[in-house]
């Protein structure tokens, strides 16, 4: 297997996500603690869990946890989960069972880095650069063009990671009905799914819709639980699932147990954990709206559609890594400059930044960040 490149994204968290005092692009929702979510749990939960045997877990997932997993869908059985370490783990698996040296796969950038480096190490790809000019949407021409006889896999990423963006439902039903004849596989960076604003519209599940479609989920970021490192793939190809849980053997084996009975528990109270994450988006964007206004001459504000990340252009004429790098070091202010989010596949926009909107104490952050642009402006 060839090495891998430097994920610049973890290397970037590694160096800063603990040591910058204010965390202003995170991906994930406000967590909660162990004894919060214990509090969600039934008497019997509760039992289940102090008195659980500390004993490896089945590959696939607990049985239980996969029939809950399944209840969110609309057309998924507990036999259609199998789930991961977090859903990098789904990730790797996924492209590594779809794809070998004779395959190509399209993928949609920017993106989280593993989508690209991931298929790029095993064989061809192509990259289709979402359009900033248009909302940052994708163009399903762009896709059809790319298609190759050995086309195996599409990736998307919907809501997207970083823009924010959500894909219309035309296009989105559009792209299924141009991989259908073709026998394409389209995994679906799902993890976002049912974290927004108010009033947000998400797309169906691409496993409910497509019968080639792999949807990627997790309870780190919508859920705000990155801790217990519970992630899943839901699919309808029966024999796909099984080609992912041989590969599992070789990663992570099994989940954690306590992570899976945590996990159950949030699963079993994800309206309450959703609407309770979904209300602090609410409270935050209009914080970053007026932040946005304050500094208009510095910076090109686009709300984004989903999720809890943005991507605001910097037009500050030392560039955006200069300011990334001053703000966090002199400001103790964390955000990940466009630079981070650049592609082998093709030019990125590197004049912007992704920051963060999911998690409370956002007007802290905020107001170093206006103090080091007043101290700036003023040298």
């Amino acid at each position: 297997m060839p090495t891998l490149p430097d994920f610049r994204l973890e290397t970037h968290f590694s160096e800063w996500e603990f040591k910058a005092k204010h965390h202003l692009t995170a991906s994930d929702a406000e967590s909660i603690s162990m004894r919060d979510l214990l509090a969600m749990a039934s008497p019997e939960e509760r039992e289940a869990f102090e008195n659980l045997w500390l004993g490896y877990t089945e590959t696939f997932g607990a049985p239980d946890l996969r029939e809950a997993i399944a209840g969110t869908y609309l057309r998924q059985l507990p036999s259609d989960i199998l789930c991961f370490a977090g859903a990098s783990e789904g990730i790797f698996a996924a492209n590594n069972v779809i794809l070998d040296a004779d395959s190509h796969a399209i993928v949609v950038t920017p993106n989280y880095q593993s989508h690209e480096t991931l298929p790029l190490a095993i064989c061809a790809a192509t990259g289709v650069p979402l359009d900033p000019d248009d909302s940052w949407s994708l163009d399903i021409d762009r896709i059809k063009d790319a298609i190759r006889p050995n086309t195996r896999l599409v990736t998307i990423n919907f809501p997207h990671n970083p823009t924010g963006t959500i894909l219309p439902v035309d296009r989105y039903m559009a792209l299924v009905e141009l991989c259908r004849p073709h026998g394409i596989y389209i995994l679906h960076d799902e993890i976002f799914h049912g974290l927004g604003p108010s009033g947000v519209r998400h797309l169906p599940f691409i496993a409910d819709v497509y019968e080639r479609g792999l949807s990627l989920n997790v309870v780190s970021k919508s859920f705000g639980l990155p801790g217990l490192r519970i992630g899943w793939i839901a699919c309808q190809d029966s024999n796909l699932i099984s080609r992912m849980e041989r590969m599992k053997h070789y990663l992570s084996i099994c989940n954690s147990g306590p992570s899976e009975r945590l996990a159950k528990i949030a699963l079993e109270n994800r309206e309450r954990l959703l609407a309770r994450n979904c209300r602090i988006v609410d409270e935050n964007l209009p914080k970053w709206d007026a932040f946005f206004a304050r500094h208009a001459n510095l910076f090109e504000w686009r709300r984004p559609d989903g999720a809890c990340t943005a991507f605001p252009r910097y037009k500050g004429t030392e560039g955006v890594e200069e300011f990334c790098r001053s703000l966090v070091e002199e400001s103790g202010v964390l955000l990940l400059p466009g630079t981070i989010f650049s592609s082998c596949l093709g030019p990125v926009p590197d004049d912007r930044f992704r920051l963060g909107f999911g998690r409370s104490g956002l007007d802290e952050g905020l107001a170093a960040m206006d103090g080091h642009i007043l101290r700036n402006s003023a040298d």
